[in-house]
């Protein structure tokens, strides 16, 4: 009895070890998926904070959020030949405190005091690109902080209606959850099981 008590504390700890791992390990988005295009503005001067946040435009990301993404990327474009376009993944808490200096404004940038979503490595800025690589129309750029990118903003012609509900529905298909003032932003679900990290980006 001893010695299976023994083995199971040993199998819980190996778990448990495990289960740390997986909770830091951040990949690089394109070591699953290398068709999904990506435009990493933070890593320009071209982002409305107007410096370079990131030393490296590659964009990373919890590895099951990446698998889903990946399923997104096949839906595309299997059944709209289209194809995803992603501005941000994941983003270390030292860069959302730069962030919050510059716009403390909880409707658009994550307090990090309580962190993003982006600090946990689940959540994406992401678009849908056309089979020639043009982005398709949502009614505003990336990181526009206007009403005109809240997904219930009606005043917009109605193919860039329908761009928005593509996108919103094949996201939240596939586990991502939106918010209610930016087009391009979606939560992993589950998201409050990773921990906040500050693991630079290289």
């Amino acid at each position: 009895m001893k010695k299976i008590t023994i083995i199971i504390i040993h199998v819980l700890f190996a778990f448990s070890i495990l289960n740390a791992q997986s909770d830091t390990l951040i990949v690089p988005l394109h070591s699953i998926d290398s068709t999904i295009a990506t435009d990493v503005k933070y890593a320009t001067k071209n982002n409305f904070t107007g410096e370079i946040l990131y030393p490296s435009d590659k964009i990373y990301i919890r590895k099951i959020v990446g698998v889903a993404l990946s399923k997104i990327q096949t839906d595309l474009l299997v059944n709209h030949n289209y194809k995803l376009k992603i501005f941000d993944g994941y983003r270390p808490l030292s860069v959302q405190k730069k962030m919050w200096e510059i716009l403390p404004d909880d409707n658009y940038v994550a307090n990090p005091a309580t962190g993003s979503r982006h600090n946990r490595g689940a959540a994406v800025d992401v678009t849908i690109i056309d089979s020639l690589g043009n982005e398709l129309e949502m009614g505003t750029e990336y990181d526009n902080f206007t009403e005109k990118a809240h997904f219930a903003f009606s005043d917009l012609p109605e193919n860039v209606k329908a761009n928005r509900i593509l996108l919103r529905n094949i996201m939240m298909k596939y586990g991502f959850n939106p918010i209610k003032t930016e087009w391009w932003h979606f939560d992993f679900s589950g998201w409050e099981n990773f921990s906040i990290l500050d693991v630079k980006i290289e």
